[in-house]
């Protein structure tokens, strides 16, 4: 039996926050990537949402074993659903998962967007797609008129990465294309 996969869309694109070698780069349909914010926690979580037109790029990484419980402590606030991955040079794959927030966490208000959070998942889009990938990200993202909090200098995002200038004018620069209006908050 082969082992599953999981299509990640966010952070898990970013190969330094996550120890599953197997991982290639793939699309997936009917989904689109939102900041959600969640009764969880304080900040938005990056979130697929169900989206018959809708087409995101990630990475795809097998789960050796089947074993989900480390991957699924980790995407605590989401739930799994199967996708169809395509585009990964790989011609069958048995079992892809992708995670969501959970409706029953799902929650309106202004849930800030950690910028440690953001750093980490562009300098993986950066890294994988490029600078055109890591562009469309932003543009095919929604959720962008929720504030912004600069917490760069001491991150709260668990698995935040460290960026470089050229990676931080990207993300800023991006931002206020896509975002002019975004409040930003220091901490």
């Amino acid at each position: 039996m082969s082992d599953p996969y999981f299509f990640g869309y966010g952070s898990l694109v970013n190969r330094q926050t996550h120890s599953y070698p197997e991982a290639a780069r793939a699309h997936v349909r009917g989904w689109r990537r939102a900041w959600q914010g969640t009764s969880l926690r304080k900040v938005a979580y990056l979130t697929a949402v169900p989206d018959s037109e809708g087409e995101i790029a990630g990475l795809i990484a097998a789960v050796p074993g089947a074993d989900w419980a480390a991957l699924d402590k980790r995407e605590g606030a989401y739930a799994r659903h199967p996708v169809a991955a395509f585009g990964h040079g790989r011609e069958v794959e048995p079992l892809v998962q992708i995670y969501a927030v959970e409706d029953a966490h799902a929650a309106v208000g202004d849930h800030p967007i950690l910028l440690s959070y953001l750093d980490t998942v562009i300098q993986g889009y950066l890294a994988e797609f490029g600078e055109d990938g890591a562009r469309e990200f932003f543009d095919t993202t929604d959720g962008w008129h929720l504030p912004l909090l600069d917490d760069r200098a001491d991150p709260i995002y668990p698995r935040a990465t460290e960026i470089n200038a050229s990676e931080r004018e990207f993300v800023d620069d991006n931002l206020a294309r896509v975002a002019p209006k975004a409040v930003r908050n220091a901490l």
